[in-house]
């Protein structure tokens, strides 16, 4: 009681982070005892930028100069995520500090830098002849370690460009972030709402935070406010916004074409040997699977009892009173307890993050909301905003399902092929969340709290599966329009979203004015094309967590080699490996299945 009582508390009232636990506080010690240790390793960083500078022009002249080459790049990645990692963190834990800010700031430079130092790398290891490559491997056996980095680099050949337009692709690298930056810093510090007023005229403050907390509610007079409100304000910007997240659109096609690629779309899924295919195959199983969504469209609007169902009614459950606080201990032991049929192996490392401080629980003044896990070479570190929601305790097994990812990977990899790839990125962490869904299930016997459960699994599927396919359709129509030399005015941004919505959410739903302008608030638009994996991560890891379940050790064994591979074969053999094939649609149309069987048992339950 005592627990669940300063969980409250603590969701009321926002520390300053002096106040918070240490035990409830990330160790940032673990990467570097102090600043100053982080600022010796910057200039190593940069000494070390300079020796490697001086290769160029020597990569394929023998195979003792190449390996020295790898190997003094392996090291200086390996400082530059230390780098990245501590700064980043130091700034994230409170994003007033001006001397975290100058350090993320400075780790960032020297990411270009690093880019900027190593650009004659590509064009060099490509002119090497494939025999002399042979030679090299049998002459030199340490360059073995490197095989699949070099592979991965001459597989790019059609779009190499010379040492100096390289180079000068990559000083602009900064500026290819300006767009995000903009958007981020508008979003995320300069804009403001008018209060959202509830049902008795109080007022609550309105942020970009506070916003979904408010469309969960149960009054139905706040979250129309909100809704508006958000809205509203985000209108009065539009043409600042657009021409924002045009300047992306005109960002990316500028490096595909540069690159000589095809298309925005090709080069972003290139990079991680995605085959485009899988894009538009995801796309079409959304399309094919409508019915579904529309008929959960429906539900929604008989079981809330409106005659008008609204797009500000898409958030709050369909089963109001069942949700209660989930102190931090309880959600951790519920996890841990949810992740046996992972094995023994696998829960103990979960239990050493829990343990030993990789994660930052609670919010404080000046954190960063949401939620991350960070895959640093010392063990991975986890942001959290627990507020002892059922929401909160999923997005902690989220968060560690990546952990774990990370953990595996750089236990088994060397660090040149340690760092996955954005493609299996969301495969580990939705993996978990479905383990969780099914563990709680499983426990309850009460109808009321087994609706609510199947509530939340549905609305997994809908803010998951279905809308972030939505919004990879709109970057992707965004991108075509571009190419066809069509203006991306706010205006037409406006209508193409909210089509989109009409066509994903059906005739039973409202086309509300506002929505037209939701894409403003979404930052994935300036993510190069990575909000499809969010649905392609989570229709293999539904695949994944019923095969574990079905299958038990043999699966488990799969799924631990799956994690265990960071970057060291392609993604969609990696995830062949774990089971599940998403070269093919089956995974997503499985998935969406699971979604229909799921609005079946809802019906019967509300209907008793």
């Amino acid at each position: 009681m005592k627990k669940g009582i300063t969980i409250m508390a603590e969701t009321k009232k926002i520390l300053e982070r002096s106040e918070i636990a240490e035990k409830d506080r990330w160790a940032i010690e673990d990467l570097y005892p102090s600043d100053e240790a982080w600022t010796e390793d910057l200039d190593k960083l940069k000494n070390l930028l300079a020796e490697l500078g001086g290769f160029a022009g020597k990569l394929g002249q023998d195979a003792g100069t190449l390996l020295a080459y790898a190997q003094k790049t392996e090291h200086a990645g390996v400082l530059l995520s230390n780098l990245l990692n501590y700064a980043s963190r130091r700034n994230d834990e409170d994003t007033r500090v001006a001397k975290y800010q100058e350090m993320n700031g400075m780790a960032m430079s020297a990411y270009v830098a690093f880019a900027s130092a190593t650009a004659f790398e590509t064009p060099e290891i490509m002119a090497i002849p494939a025999e002399t490559m042979d030679r090299f491997y049998e002459e030199e056996p340490g360059l073995e370690r490197y095989r699949r980095y070099f592979f991965n680099i001459r597989r790019h050949a059609a779009h190499v460009l010379s040492p100096n337009e390289e180079k000068l692709l990559a000083m602009a690298g900064e500026m290819m972030q300006t767009p995000a930056d903009i958007f981020s810093k508008f979003a995320d510090a300069d804009l403001t709402f008018p209060d959202a007023v509830d049902r008795d005229g109080n007022k609550h403050p309105l942020s970009q935070g506070t916003y979904i907390s408010y469309m969960e509610s149960d009054d139905r007079e706040l979250r129309k406010s909100a809704f508006r409100n958000t809205y509203d304000t985000w209108a009065a910007y539009k043409n600042t916004v657009a021409a924002t997240l045009n300047s992306q659109v005109k960002g990316l096609q500028f490096y595909a074409d540069a690159k000589k690629y095809a298309s925005p779309l090709e080069a972003a899924l290139d990079n991680t040997n995605v085959p485009v295919e899988v894009y538009h195959n995801l796309i079409e199983a959304v399309h094919k699977n409508f019915d579904k969504m529309h008929r959960y469209v429906r539900l929604r609007k008989r079981l809330l009892g409106v005659d008008e169902l609204h797009f500000y009614d898409l958030y709050t459950p369909l089963v109001p009173g069942a949700d209660t606080k989930i102190p931090f201990e309880q959600a951790k032991q519920t996890i841990f307890e949810s992740l046996a049929p992972m094995g023994e192996d696998y829960r103990k490392i979960l239990k050493e993050g829990f343990e030993n401080r990789w994660i930052d629980v609670y919010q404080n003044v000046g954190k960063r909301s949401g939620a991350y896990s960070a895959g640093a070479f010392v063990h991975p570190y986890v942001l959290m905003n627990y507020t002892g929601t059922l929401d909160s305790q999923f997005t902690l097994t989220h968060e560690m399902g990546h952990a774990l990812h990370s953990y595996h990977s750089n236990k088994y990899q060397n660090p040149i092929d340690a760092e996955y790839v954005i493609f299996v990125a969301e495969v580990a962490s939705t993996c978990n969340e479905a383990l969780l869904m099914e563990h709680l299930l499983q426990k309850t016997t009460d109808k009321k709290e087994r609706a609510y459960l199947i509530n939340h699994f549905l609305e997994q599927f809908r803010t998951t599966l279905y809308r972030q396919t939505m919004f990879a359709e709109f970057e992707l129509i965004l991108g075509q329009l571009n190419q066809q030399g069509v203006a991306l005015t706010a205006e037409r941004m406006c209508e193409e979203y909210k089509k989109l919505n009409h066509l994903y959410f059906g005739d039973d739903i409202v086309l509300d004015d506002e929505i037209a302008y939701e894409w403003e608030r979404i930052p994935h638009f300036y993510y190069n094309y990575y909000v499809f994996q969010y649905a392609t991560g989570y229709s293999a890891a539904i695949a994944l967590s019923r095969r574990i379940l079905r299958e038990g050790e043999r699966a488990v064994k799969d799924y631990i080699g799956f994690l265990s591979g960071g970057c060291s074969k392609d993604p969609i053999d990696l995830l062949k490996g774990a089971g599940v094939d998403m070269s093919s649609p089956e995974p997503v149309n499985q998935a969406l299945a699971l979604f229909g069987e799921l609005i079946d048992e809802m019906e019967e339950l509300m209907a008793e």
